[in-house]
């Protein structure tokens, strides 16, 4: 299954859901990949830790998916496949193909090039390999944000229960609608996840009531805000890894159980 993590707004927990949603993942002995087509390379670093930091006195990380991307403009040699960027992590079962920040470089050339379904005919090719992929996207509705949806069968929305957020997501229902009927017929809205919840909070609960009356999806488990968050990002250990009878652990293994299979 290809899963597609997808918000426009920066700090809704994008990279932390992806990872660990894959870590929970691989931990249940499912073959589990993760690809990063953020330029900030957050689920990259995560999985992997200070190779993949980048940095003007530091060698780059290869191969990454901007090579991938920038392969497709050149007409020169023989394209490698998505496979060929795919890197082991320290954890059994779980792989990661590595983000780089040059992607901005080559946006407008891959969208002059009409290179959008470039990355859905390679992820069609390599899921054969693989029981799920994640794919962590940038905080943006772009060239590489619209490849990920085109090249998914299912699109998961990070929600962090403000009014802002709330405007927000019918624009991102709007877009991953606009998505299915132009480019990807079996494009499907998972489910909005209600990230950094404080049940004592009243505006956040009454803004999920509001949303479930609306009839919008979202998933039953809520993700609390905690700070074994950020201890888990600074060792580069993945919540199922690092703490895994931990509450919020508990709560990605229950969001996982439920995504469809089919």
């Amino acid at each position: 299954m290809r899963r597609v993590v997808f918000n426009q707004k920066g700090g809704v927990g994008k990279s932390s859901i992806t990872v660990n949603l894959a870590a929970v993942s691989a931990s249940k002995g499912l073959k589990t990949l993760v690809l990063d087509l953020d330029p900030q390379c957050n689920a990259s670093q995560y999985l992997l830790g200070e190779v993949a930091e980048y940095a003007p006195d530091k060698a780059e990380l290869q191969p990454n998916i901007g090579q991938f991307f920038a392969q497709t403009l050149s007409l020169k040699g023989r394209e490698k496949p998505l496979s060929e960027y795919v890197h082991p992590t320290a954890f059994e079962n779980l792989h990661v193909i590595p983000s780089n920040p040059e992607l901005g470089e080559i946006e407008h050339l891959l969208q002059s090039k009409h290179k959008i379904y470039k990355l859905s005919a390679a992820l069609k090719e390599i899921s054969r390999q693989y029981d799920n992929i994640f794919i962590d996207t940038p905080p943006a509705f772009n060239f590489y944000t619209l490849s990920a949806l085109i090249a998914s069968e299912r699109c998961l929305i990070p929600f962090d229960c403000d009014a802002f957020s709330r405007r927000a997501l019918y624009t991102l229902l709007e877009n991953v609608g606009e998505t299915r009927a132009d480019h990807n017929a079996d494009l499907e809205v998972e489910g909005v996840i209600v990230n950094q919840f404080q049940p004592r909070a009243s505006l956040p609960t009454q803004l999920v009531s509001e949303l479930k009356e609306e009839g919008l999806p979202i998933m039953s488990t809520y993700l609390p805000s905690s700070v074994i968050m950020k201890e888990s990002h600074q060792k580069s250990l993945p919540l199922v890894y690092l703490a895994p009878q931990h509450k919020l652990t508990e709560q990605f293994i229950a969001l996982f159980a439920e995504l469809k299979d089919d």
